[in-house]
């Protein structure tokens, strides 16, 4: 099962890692000096000026991470349903948010240092003065620098972003799978899976979105020698007085192109991959939510594995 994390975290790192770029790149930049005006403005802008290696800077940290992270929510996420015993939307929601809470652990230091290395040498194709060799040394400076504190820089807002955006992730899956239905007969079934996880991730990142830019801004406080923000509520309102409400959807764009495709091929994949696997051991055989009744070691006429 590991495996299956593996690959298909690398695969999803590899398609997004250069909307998440742009989007961090618009979230954090200054609006007194603004180095691009939009999102296609500033993937065009780090390709010719950083060339295509620009959109992969701190690629290193989700790389190392993402399979953990994965690993952890949909295993959480299936063995708080067990204990919740119903497949409900409810429950569907808090198994995700427990899930989302528990790797907000690993998330918020892995995207400390990716946003550190995204943000390092703008504008610049051979950086003159790297402050980080790559995202592991970002992590061992920022800890000597500033202690354990220091690289979970960004923890409160990164658990108030996961915590709801799990749940709503886990819930929309849900309920769009119950409504579509997909049997494993039904030509359009992966189809279905793909659209269900897609806009799982833009229900998500759409719910939360404001938090992340917050958080964004404050794990970028410091690159540039000193702090702007005083903490979450210092950084809100300043944010608020410079930029007004649209601070909030900055690289919004971004973060939604990425979104479809990467959450539509991880549902479809982890789905596809626990039917394989339950169907060799003679279990579950579609794909539609688990009734509120049943388990996930229910009977083939009763289990069917959307909770996953």
């Amino acid at each position: 099962m590991l495996s299956c994390f593996a690959i298909k975290g690398a695969a999803g790192v590899l398609v997004g890692h250069p909307f998440d770029t742009v989007k961090v790149r618009l979230q954090v930049q200054s609006v007194d000096r603004p180095l691009y005006r939009g999102t296609y403005h500033c993937f065009q802008s780090i390709v010719r000026q950083e060339s295509m290696t620009g959109l992969y800077k701190g690629i290193g940290s989700p790389m190392m991470g993402l399979t953990f992270i994965n690993a952890i929510v949909f295993g959480v996420q299936g063995n708080a349903m067990r204990r919740l015993g119903h497949d409900t939307p409810l429950n569907q929601f808090l198994a995700g948010a427990s899930a989302g809470a528990l790797q907000s652990v690993i998330c918020c230091p892995m995207e400390l240092a990716k946003t550190r290395m995204q943000l390092q040498g703008l504008g610049e194709r051979k950086s003159k003065q790297k402050l980080y060799k790559n995202s592991l040394d970002c992590l061992v400076r920022i800890y000597r620098k500033e202690g354990f504190c220091g690289i979970n820089r960004g923890m409160v807002t990164t658990l108030v972003r996961e915590t709801p955006g799990f749940g709503i992730y886990f819930l929309t899956y849900d309920v769009l799978t119950r409504h579509l239905g997909c049997e494993p007969d039904d030509p359009y079934m992966i189809l279905k899976l793909l659209f269900a996880g897609g806009m799982s991730g833009i229900a998500s990142w759409i719910s939360t979105y404001p938090v992340d830019v917050i958080k964004s801004r404050l794990q970028a406080d410091g690159v540039g020698g000193h702090n702007k923000y005083n903490g979450i509520a210092d950084c809100m309102r300043q944010s608020m007085k410079r930029e007004g409400w649209r601070v909030f959807t900055r690289g919004l764009t971004s973060t939604l192109l990425r979104a479809f495709p990467v959450n539509a091929t991880t549902f479809a994949t982890v789905t596809l991959f626990l039917m394989y696997m339950r169907n060799d051991e003679g279990g579950i055989t579609d794909c539609e939510p688990l009734p509120a009744h049943s388990s996930l070691t229910a009977s083939p006429q009763q289990a069917q594995p959307s909770s996953l």
